[in-house]
């Protein structure tokens, strides 16, 4: 597939529509400097996507949607729908990685560490959050389901924190995750199809790599590669890896660990549209395996695909003017005719 017009697909109408527009923008602008035909399209509840990206008469669709109908098969079953070539996972993949509790069940069924959990959904009443939260424990970190960046996390010591927490959560999604809080390493390994590309880790100067930490220029420390054991960093790598695999998660992904000072590594999940802004993370593992940026955007682009294209059948049936004839395959007539 040749591909010379691209769309960068950006904003959005989620909580994370300013991050997308700094991550679409940096994409275009990398691309065009590899000489690429470059269309920005700026999304939001106002527009009519279907017509916006037909209109455009791509070759094919980068996404830098974050958040809802971005990364969570939505736009990307749109793009099946047109039949743009987008790049990122396919709609299933998608929508498991995006659900932070659906992905979380896939880990278990792959045997893939995460660490425990309950959820709480907007229906339950708060008053009874003792009895809800039981022996669970203190500190947790109470997320949406089904949010990015880390919007609406917040960590909790007690049981009027948990409450303030799931109030936020639930401002955000009808339900919410409460994960048990793991003193750790925060990793993240970038892979770039199928192939694991390195691993960094983040050392938040608050504690906790939330939505400040993660935008906010000095609020974190960096370290490539993170600073781990050659065994146990090869480890890390292979865990991610099995955990992009257990969701079926393809093109460029990001995945977030907790590296104890023990023998334990936990997945917290998959993040199938990296952010792509000056802070964002994706970039600075894909330059410690020697991309710099427009090289990334461009080796993204290459994994663009459709997943739902149609099959062409073994055997195709041939029109005659007497009428149709189907043409079996070799072996099923052999079998017809018993030799």
């Amino acid at each position: 597939m040749t591909i010379r017009r691209v769309g960068v697909l950006m904003g959005g109408s989620s909580g994370e529509r300013d991050v997308s527009l700094r991550t679409g923008d940096a994409i275009a602008s990398g691309l065009e400097d590899r000489g690429y035909d470059v269309v920005r399209i700026d999304l939001d509840g106002s527009h009519d996507w279907a017509s916006v990206i037909r209109q455009a008469r791509l070759d094919a669709a980068f996404l830098a949607l974050h958040g809802r109908h971005g990364e969570d098969g939505c736009v990307q079953g749109l793009c099946e729908l047109l039949g743009v070539p987008y790049t990122g996972s396919s709609v299933l993949a998608s929508a498991l990685a995006m659900d932070k509790v659906k992905a979380k069940e896939m880990f278990h069924q792959h045997n893939v560490p995460t660490p425990p959990y309950y959820t709480v959904s907007a229906e339950d009443d708060l008053t009874d959050i003792e009895e809800i939260h039981g022996s669970f424990g203190f500190p947790v970190i109470v997320k949406p389901r089904g949010e990015g960046s880390s919007l609406g996390m917040r960590k909790a010591d007690n049981h009027r924190e948990l409450v303030d927490g799931l109030r936020s959560a639930l401002s955000y999604d009808d339900v919410a995750l409460v994960e048990r809080y793991i003193a750790a390493r925060e990793v993240n390994v970038g892979v770039l199809d199928g192939r694991v590309l390195g691993a960094i880790e983040i050392a938040p100067k608050k504690g906790i790599y939330d939505y400040e930490s993660k935008y906010t220029p000095g609020m974190t420390e960096y370290f490539m590669p993170a600073r781990l054991p050659p065994t146990r960093y090869q480890g890390v790598l292979n865990l991610a890896e099995r955990a992009v695999k257990a969701l079926g998660c393809t093109g460029a992904c990001r995945v977030d660990l907790l590296v104890t000072e023990g023998e334990n590594e936990y997945v917290l999940e998959v993040n199938t549209i990296p952010g792509m802004t000056k802070t964002s993370l994706l970039p600075k593992i894909a330059a410690g395996a020697g991309y710099d940026f427009s090289d990334l955007c461009e080796a993204i682009l290459r994994t663009a695909r459709l997943y739902c294209a149609p099959k062409k059948h073994l055997a195709e049936p041939k029109r005659h003017d007497s009428g149709v004839e189907i043409i079996l395959p070799q072996t099923v007539l052999a079998k017809a005719v018993g030799t």
